[in-house]
């Protein structure tokens, strides 16, 4: 086994290892994934105290990654703000915030903060980290007989979008949606040459990775829209797109994930109109009304 040398050879060995590690290491690295700044410049005492999560976790993560100790590992995380290349869209407001509204009275204050919250989600997406999976999975969908999207709880009006963007575009695509309690029923009807778009955030809906699980050992393709490696729809998945969505006082944007939605559908269509016509045309777009 390679010795990761950069953050995403991290991310990597973190999810193709996830078997071995144990249930608080695995914590521990979702943390560290989710919190780069933080892993960067604390000590190991103070992530403890920032995580809730012991010590001795991070360094039998670091250890069964194959480093010699943490401060090895937090290497990784410092050499990109050692380079310059930092910025404070990084600093994503997870699990609680960074925030705090100085007046909750004021509907003003408020919209001020999701308006900043939603800006800094898009600033940190519009970096291109994950272009690469974006493109990986408009090739699935380009190659999916129909899509199906599952989104539950606070996903899915993104999952719902997604269904209805793509069929906007002339694609065959359902909105799983699990009314009347048919989730198992809709789920089943997926078939291999079909694909599964799951979208699922903290706190992951169960019946999102069951339904995941299901699919993924009949042998369809999964691409999930989540925010880490380490989330339990990602393990099984083809293709991950990790989505940092910002949040203020519990209330976790969406904007990142729509936009995700808007970009796989543009780009999937002018895929399919390049590859029929040869051409590209924006005046096509005019009619669809997404």
């Amino acid at each position: 086994m390679n010795l990761p040398t950069t953050l995403a050879e991290l991310r990597e060995a973190i999810a193709a290892q996830q078997d071995r590690l144990t249930a608080r290491q695995r914590d521990a690295a979702r943390y560290l994934v989710e919190n780069p700044h933080d892993a960067a410049l604390n000590t190991i005492a103070e992530l403890a105290r920032r995580s809730e999560i012991a010590s001795s976790a991070f360094i039998r993560l670091a250890q069964t990654l194959g480093f010699g100790g943490f401060k090895e590992l937090q290497r990784l995380f410092r050499e990109p703000l050692q380079g310059g290349n930092a910025r404070n869209s990084e600093r994503i407001r997870h699990h609680g915030g960074e925030q705090l509204l100085e007046d909750p009275t004021d509907v003003g204050g408020i919209l001020r903060e999701f308006s900043r919250a939603n800006i800094v989600s898009l600033e940190h997406l519009a970096e291109g980290a994950g272009q690469a999976s974006i493109e990986d999975a408009i090739a699935h969908l380009q190659r999916a007989r129909t899509t199906f999207v599952l989104g539950l709880r606070r996903a899915f009006p993104v999952a719902a979008y997604l269904s209805y963007a793509l069929s906007r575009v002339g694609r065959r695509s359902v909105h799983i949606s699990g009314a009347g309690g048919t989730l198992a029923e809709q789920v089943g009807a997926v078939a291999d040459d079909d694909l599964l778009v799951a979208i699922s955030f903290p706190p992951y809906a169960k019946d999102t990775v069951e339904a995941c699980r299901q699919a993924t050992a009949r042998g369809v393709p999964l691409v999930a829209i989540t925010d880490s490696v380490l989330s339990p729809i990602a393990q099984s998945a083809a293709t991950v797109i990790e989505v940092s969505d910002a949040e203020l006082l519990g209330f976790r944007s969406l904007t990142a994930s729509f936009c995700i939605a808007q970009t796989l559908t543009m780009g999937l269509a002018f895929r399919d109109w390049q590859s029929s016509t040869g051409g590209l045309s924006h005046d096509r777009l005019e009619d669809i009304d997404c």
